[in-house]
């Protein structure tokens, strides 16, 4: 597949870029995507929910009243988790929500979300990102130009831009993400996918390891 190049004017450079056929246009598989997606936002959880249970709420052993007589049901520790205070019945407690996959079904995972941006055309090049310092506004120019504004993009590129990244964490709906670093939930939740300068060979050789 063969992707024109764009300018930050949003013109044709006369340049095009070939993206590989075995990252950008194979059969996509979409529990592959649900599995690495479901990882990747199970990874987001800290895990360090916690209520205190019985044995842990600071409240006096002492029996409450007497055992037999009141006419009411047996009460031994005002900790019990009947009594407003108590401590909780099977609480939340800290835990690891990571989802083990296998490594080529990241892989897998990666190529057929590209895929899909392949398919519906929303994939769009650039030749260059280079900014003159950190400005917002000269970003949301570039995205303006390219037709990518009200939508979510990701922006892509082959190594780290501090300049770039400053300019553009502001910009509501827009993220920016290293082409070696590029995971499967990023791909799928943006509408579309902006390739800075060689970033395709980048995930391409990242992907066919």
């Amino acid at each position: 597949m063969e992707l024109t190049v764009l300018n930050k004017e949003g013109k044709s450079t006369g340049k095009k870029i070939t993206l590989s056929d075995d990252v950008f246009a194979i059969e996509p598989n979409n529990h592959a995507i649900y599995l690495d997606v479901k990882r990747y936002l199970a990874a987001q959880r800290t895990g360090t929910h916690k209520s205190k249970e019985r044995a842990e709420v600071a409240y006096s052993t002492k029996k409450l009243k007497k055992q037999k007589g009141t006419g009411g049901a047996r009460a031994g520790s005002r900790k019990s988790p009947v009594f407003v205070g108590g401590g909780r019945i099977f609480g939340p407690r800290p835990r690891n929500y990571d989802i083990k996959i296998n490594e080529k079904v990241k892989q897998l995972a990666k190529k057929s979300a590209l895929s899909h941006k392949a398919k519906s055309d929303s994939i769009v090049a650039i030749d260059s990102f280079a900014i003159d310092g950190a400005k917002t506004k000269t970003m949301v120019s570039i995205l303006k130009n390219l037709n990518l504004t009200g939508q979510k993009t990701l922006v892509v590129v082959p190594s780290y831009d501090k300049s770039a990244y400053l300019s553009i964490r502001n910009i509501p709906g827009q993220q920016m993400r290293i082409a070696a670093e590029l995971n499967t939930y990023d791909i799928m939740n943006s509408g579309k996918i902006l390739l800075v300068d060689n970033s395709h060979e980048v995930i391409a050789k990242y992907l066919n390891n």
